[in-house]
């Protein structure tokens, strides 16, 4: 099957980009990477008449540290984050730990973050990351610019809250302090399908007990999903000693934390080869394993910073 017929236009700044959204008259869709949008249209199960590439606009490339954030623009690759030291800091180890899991090397070296953000898949390790960290998108139409919440841009499958006559820009991402330590832990069938569930996590900890606690879940419900309920848990207790392996103490603030992620947050929904209740077990192990991974990420990092003085 080959796509339907469509015109091809490419803008060489925002403003063209957003002149040729603003035409109501046609059904547009943006491509940067099209590495989902291309299948799709194969398919026909999306059918543009106008593709706006975006591709040639300058301005929507390169990412720079900002204050206390992070900016990533629209042009930016998934293969650009591969490397840890990328990017400062506890965030660059995330974001590290994440890319990896998407997809293969072809794939990551012409999609985009930013294009995941617009897909809007409820598989997308980034749009989970962007939850979890309270990232900001930024989008621009014929109103002007404006900033989402990460929290509130998520609507559905493949449904966001940006209007069809916008373009986005970029996304912020926070910068996190070295007192935090990160982990991110994906299961799927193959490597080459999406998530069944995927975990990111974010603590930190002051003094031995845990003062924030940021765990995003993947393809936990229809749409990306931060799981407030099992991060309260988190508040206040202690961090303690680091268990010899993977299996947790079922009493261990970690496995509590994953308990509750399943029960209390999570919304997932039956899919082929993992039913809802294979899901929450799945979601409940992952969780109570990732902030395990935090935990031990923080540790090294401390380690590094003051030696060990064992």
């Amino acid at each position: 099957m080959k796509p339907a017929p469509f015109d091809y236009v490419v803008p060489r700044t925002v403003a063209e980009a957003v002149e040729a959204l603003g035409d109501t008259r046609r059904k547009a869709q943006v491509i940067a990477g099209g590495q989902s949008l291309i299948l799709e249209m194969h398919l026909q199960r999306i059918r543009p008449e106008l593709l706006v590439d975006i591709n040639r606009i300058p301005e929507l490339d390169g990412m720079r540290v900002e204050g206390d954030e992070l900016r990533v623009g629209a042009l930016v690759r998934h293969a650009a984050f591969e490397k840890a030291t990328a990017v400062p800091g506890p965030l660059g180890t995330l974001l590290s730990r994440a890319v990896v899991n998407i997809a293969h090397p072809p794939i990551r070296s012409r999609g985009t973050m930013v294009g995941s953000f617009g897909w809007g898949h409820p598989a997308s390790e980034w749009c989970a990351i962007g939850v979890a960290l309270d990232a900001t998108v930024e989008v621009t139409g014929p109103d002007g610019a404006r900033s989402l919440p990460a929290a509130d841009y998520f609507l559905g499958p493949h449904r966001t809250a940006r209007r069809p006559q916008e373009l986005i820009t970029g996304v912020r991402l926070p910068l996190l302090g070295e007192d935090t330590g990160v982990g991110f832990i994906e299961h799927r069938r193959t490597h080459f399908t999406f998530a069944q569930i995927a975990v990111a996590a974010a603590l930190t900890v002051r003094d031995g007990v845990i003062v924030d606690a940021r765990i995003g879940l993947v393809n936990a419900a229809d749409r990306p999903l931060r799981a407030h309920a099992a991060e309260r848990s988190l508040i206040g207790s202690r961090a303690g000693s680091l268990p010899s392996g993977p299996r947790l103490p079922g009493d261990h603030p970690f496995a509590r934390a994953g308990r509750i992620a399943a029960q209390e947050d999570a919304a997932p929904v039956d899919q082929p080869y993992a039913d809802v209740e294979y899901k929450r077990q799945a979601i409940a192990v992952l969780v109570g394993r990732t902030l395990l991974e935090a935990a031990a990420d923080r540790h090294a990092r401390r380690t590094a910073r003051e030696g060990d003085h064992r």
